[in-house]
């Protein structure tokens, strides 16, 4: 329900008809295409192609009909592992979608061409500053950063928007912890400045940081933090912010 909640919040909250996103491929924004099912004139300019896209392109509902770049095409680099064989076929031979070498899809100057580009993707921690790791836990490297950094930097150049979504905690060593940290652990890759990240989902809500002072962004944070670690975070943002 987690992952239904804050998928279905970034498609009813910041995704409008005609838009061209981009949408990584990890557990939550993974989730991300059964959700955009109502939508209309949806455009794909990605690095990995996600579960679902092939049905939305079969349904009319990912047409690229408004995309500046390879207009009517779903462009990006390969599909998801684990792709269904079904979805598979239907791409197969499909001139609708065509894949190149991710040193192309990934570039920042291509990205930013794509006006209004919406961008997608997963993190492991956001601090209260917004800043974003999605690919280690203090030094202990989890993950690779994949296009992230590329497509929230370019997506932000395009005049778009570069949303992060995570669930609010995670289990670890058998304890809950919460994944809207003070600050990123010592030694964690910073994954996306804070400088490129719009907006932070969880399943409590959207937190909007475009634009807003480092105690605006704690206070946007913390309200979708969970419940049981807000009064501790605020207690932080206090002590670091004022």
């Amino acid at each position: 329900m987690t992952v239904e909640a804050i998928c279905g919040a970034v498609a009813r909250e910041l995704i409008p008809d005609r838009a061209t996103l981009q949408v990584g491929v990890g557990s939550t924004s993974g989730a991300l295409m059964s959700h955009l099912t109502k939508h209309h004139d949806l455009g794909m300019q990605t690095e990995i192609i996600p579960w679902g896209t092939t049905n939305l392109v079969r349904d009319g509902v990912m047409t690229g009909k408004y995309k500046k770049l390879f207009p009517g095409l779903v462009v990006g680099s390969g599909f998801a592992v684990a792709t269904p064989r079904d979805q598979l076929e239907y791409a197969n031979g499909n001139p609708t979608f065509q894949l190149y070498d991710f040193n192309f899809t990934d570039d920042i100057r291509l990205i930013a061409r794509e006006d209004g580009l919406i961008s997608v993707n997963n993190a492991l921690a956001v601090d209260l500053t917004g800043q974003v790791g999605s690919e280690s836990i203090g030094p202990r490297m989890y993950t690779g950063t994949g296009g992230q950094t590329a497509f929230g930097i370019g997506s932000t150049m395009a005049g778009g928007k570069s949303i992060v979504v995570l669930p609010s905690t995670a289990i670890v060593k058998g304890e809950r912890v919460s994944r809207i940290t003070p600050s990123l652990l010592p030694a964690a890759v910073f994954t996306l400045p804070r400088t490129f990240v719009h907006h932070v989902v969880t399943e409590f809500g959207i937190a909007t940081l475009k634009g807003k002072s480092l105690r605006e962004r704690a206070r946007e944070l913390i309200a979708i933090a969970h419940p049981d670690f807000r009064a501790e975070l605020a207690i932080e943002a206090r002590r670091m912010y004022g």
